[in-house]
């Protein structure tokens, strides 16, 4: 060590997590101490693994991922950035051949004391997250925020800003040591007035620490160094017996644990993105440690090429004006040089002009940033997790932070291939894919949309996966299975066989198959059956494309069709109105579901359906809504005769029905965004009838029916609207004053409104080319057309 460090003890580090100035100034240090050791804040079983930081395939942000073996949900993520102190701590000594130690609670302790209640986090945010952890507000708000108490004491409100000022965009000192001294006696001052902050695990922790420490003295000397959060540097130094520190970690619980390296995110380190010990802006503290000089400047070059990449007008003149503007902020502010609140304002002002809304997409993509690390090949993984990244790789399905859109045509192999793997990743919980529209217009079953998105929580799911099978085919194939036996209805199983053909798991299918038609021979529920057949008989569509055999699938879904017809019209009589409601969406989904039977060569289906529809829009008993819809369904078929649907429709509104069971039977014939508007206006037999019964009903009766007719008529459009007034108005065609003119058509005045028509004149003489010069002119001469051909045009 150097003359500074010998004699003195340990070298102590205090550094903030994820801190740009903090990494220059721990390289620095260390380049002038020249320590045996380097001890690092982390759990001691990433040891084994340290080595692979030096990898050339290792590129931060990269995470510790420790996980308890029999229950990969449980972990805890120690995230790495390029700009993270430790991290340049590590490179250091690989780089120089110096021992490098984790020395922080072992992961085993960590994970078991979650489960009993403790925390994991500390006020630098040492890096533990895992999934599904929370802190209640009470207890959150007695921790003390040491950054924030040091701002206020200072005289600052914000405490980002200050630490900018004061560590991020310090400059070179001659003495690499003065910074940590001046931060560790600000902690020391913090820890004599708060104890521990109200983080209880940290004295736990810091008792770990020093014997660790006390360790490497003993092998090295003072040639140690140690990087460590700012908050734990106090406690290092004081000193402690063996003995008291070793009775803090007695009985500690304690868990068998896995690790290994997964990549990162600047987006999780970012506080919007869930890691609680993150920063606010990952993508500027990058930056800051990156830019070797003129870092203001270089930002505003970046901000100015993702403006350009997104069509926007950006030149030079305006990055010259926006570091100009920066800088002149900076100065009035006395910040000794532009921060990101500068560099926003300026950017703002000149490349947004004044609107936020551009603002947004600097945040998004440059502040925090989409960065997304790599892991080499040499780390440890699960068997699931190392056969996903030969698929990954063979299919070119590279894992992006950034969400993109991936189009499918299932006609290719590759495009299948990628198709099955998004479909057995979805069976096992791990969210890679998810279905989306597509921007084309089509109507087959070839193609297939997708928004990608890796997130590194993604690692453990693949890791909890992993007991379900060694590879993505076996892992889905297990889970189907148990997910069919398991199933607590008929539509979960049918959804399920859905999925199965998606992913094309033919092991899993016969499994499925078989528990879908036990539990379809003992579900004597009728809505749960119409339930199923929809997504059962969907399933029939991915046959063809993916060539997969649905002949098993077939025969189930012809039976539990078989079924609902038998069991739907007892099941919709007596029934009240939300039942009704509910069971009016079972028909129109068995409707649609008959269809694709039919298409697929399931002959006779179709016929049999009818005949289920004419009993039900027949039958008194049955609920005005679904006899409505019956009715409906009928005659968009083809299968009413001409006048049947009036007369189906004059029986309904007939005097001895109810006001609301007719106001429900025209909901049902001409509502749910059937495109009953447009029936009513081309059929006005059919709206004759529903104005004659509208008029007779009662005062008190219309008060009842009111809310249900404006539900049914408001979903129109406005011109079918309009257009359905004009005719009501109008009167039944070939009556009124209408009728006598003969050429009037629906929506139109029986004559010429002289008056608008004039109006028009000018801007068709302008349209057709004429001026006042030709209006005027001898309409022999062929000058144009004349007022009385123009009116005739109007």
């Amino acid at each position: 060590m150097s003359e500074r460090g010998r004699g003195q003890g340990p070298l102590l580090l205090g550094v903030r997590h994820h801190g740009p100035g903090s990494a220059r100034a721990v390289r620095a240090a260390l380049d002038a101490a020249g320590p045996s050791v380097v001890l690092v804040e982390g759990p001691p079983e990433a040891d084994a693994l340290v080595a692979l930081a030096a990898d050339e395939g290792m590129v931060p942000p990269v995470a510790l991922l420790a996980h308890v073996m029999d229950e990969p949900g449980r972990s805890a993520f120690w995230p790495l950035a390029e700009f993270s102190p430790e991290w340049v701590a590590i490179r250091w000594a690989l780089e120089r051949d110096v021992p490098v130690r984790f020395i922080d609670l072992p992961a085993a302790h960590s994970l078991a004391l979650r489960d009993q209640g403790a925390t994991p986090d500390d006020p630098e945010g040492d890096g533990e997250q895992g999934g599904g952890q929370g802190e209640e507000d009470s207890r959150e708000a007695m921790r003390v925020d040491p950054l924030a108490v040091l701002a206020e004491t200072a005289g600052h409100d914000d405490p980002e800003r200050w630490w900018e000022d004061v560590i991020e965009h310090r400059g070179a000192s001659g003495d690499a040591f003065a910074p940590f001294e001046a931060l560790g006696e600000a902690m020391g001052a913090l820890r004599e007035e708060y104890g521990d902050g109200g983080h209880e695990r940290d004295l736990v922790r810091e008792a770990y620490m020093r014997l660790q420490l006390r360790t490497a003295q003993k092998e090295f000397g003072d040639g140690v160094a140690v990087v460590c959060g700012a908050w734990h540097v106090p406690a290092l130094r004081v000193k402690t017996t063996v003995a008291a520190d070793r009775a803090a970690l007695k009985g500690l619980a304690k868990a068998k644990v896995d690790m290994t390296w997964v990549p990162w995110t600047h987006r999780r380190l970012a506080r919007a993105g869930g890691y609680g010990a993150g920063i606010d802006s990952p993508g500027w503290y990058g930056h800051l440690f990156s830019a070797p000089d003129r870092p203001v400047e270089r930002w505003m070059t970046k901000v100015a090429g993702l403006f350009r990449d997104e069509d926007r007008i950006v030149s030079s003149a305006h990055v010259i004006e926006a570091v100009r503007l920066a800088e002149t902020l900076a100065a009035m502010r006395g910040r000794p040089l532009a921060g990101l609140t500068e560099t926003t304002d300026a950017i703002r002002a000149v490349m947004c002009e004044g609107s936020d809304v551009p603002l947004s997409l600097v945040h998004d993509r440059l502040v925090v940033g989409d960065a997304l690390g790599e892991v080499p090949d040499a780390a440890p993984a699960v068997p699931l997790q190392r056969d996903l990244t030969r698929l990954q790789r063979s299919l070119r399905l590279k894992p992006e932070a950034l969400e993109r859109e991936l189009e499918l045509d299932l006609r290719r192999e590759t495009d299948a291939a990628r198709s099955r793997l998004l479909h057995r990743l979805r069976l096992l919980d791990v969210g890679w894919g998810e279905p989306a529209r597509s921007t084309r217009a089509s109507t087959g079953t070839f193609r297939e949309t997708w928004r990608l998105r890796w997130e590194p929580e993604l690692s453990v799911r693949v890791a909890e996966a992993g007991v379900w099978g060694t590879t993505v085919l076996s892992a889905a194939t297990a889970r189907a299975e148990a997910d069919a036996i398991g199933a607590p209805a008929l539509a979960d199983v049918t959804d399920l066989a859905e999925r199965c053909l998606l992913a094309e798991l033919p092991d899993a299918l016969p499994v499925v198959m078989r528990v879908l038609a036990d539990r379809a021979a003992m579900d004597a529920d009728v809505g749960h059956l119409a339930q199923a057949l929809p997504a059962l008989v969907r399933s029939l569509r991915y046959g063809d494309v993916r060539g997969t055999d649905t002949r098993a699938l077939s025969e189930v879904a012809a039976g539990l069709a078989e079924r609902v017809f038998v069991g739907l019209p007892p099941a919709c009589a007596g029934l009240d109105g939300d039942a009704a409601a509910e069971m009016r969406g079972h028909v129109d989904a068995v409707h649609a579901a008959v269809g694709l039977l039919e298409d697929d060569g399931t002959a006779g289906h179709r016929g049999r359906w009818h005949s289920v529809l004419r009993v039900l829009a027949a039958r008194d008993s049955v609920a005005g809504v679904i006899r409505g819809r019956c009715a409906r369904l009928l005659l968009d078929d083809g299968q009413l005769a001409e006048g049947e649907a009036a007369r189906l429709m004059g029986l309904a509104l007939s005097p001895g029905t109810g006001p609301a069971e007719a106001a429900a039977w025209i909901e049902g014939f001409v509502g749910g965004g059937s495109g009953g508007g447009l029936l009513l206006v081309h059929d006005e037999r059919l709206l004759a009838l529903v104005d004659d019964w509208l008029t007779g009903v009662s005062a008190d009766a219309f008060t009842d029916v009111l809310p249900l007719l404006r539900r049914t008529f408001s979903a129109y459009e406005s011109g079918v609207r309009r257009t359905l007034g004009e005719l009501v108005r109008r009167g039944p065609a070939g009556a009124g004053p209408t009728a006598a003119v003969g050429t009037a058509s629906a929506g139109f005045a029986p004559g010429l409104d002289q008056v608008r028509a004039d109006a028009v004149l000018p801007v068709l003489r302008l349209l057709l080319g004429t001026d006042d010069a030709d209006a005027g002119a001898d309409p022999g001469a062929g000058s144009g057309p004349s007022d009385n051909d123009l009116v005739g045009v109007a």
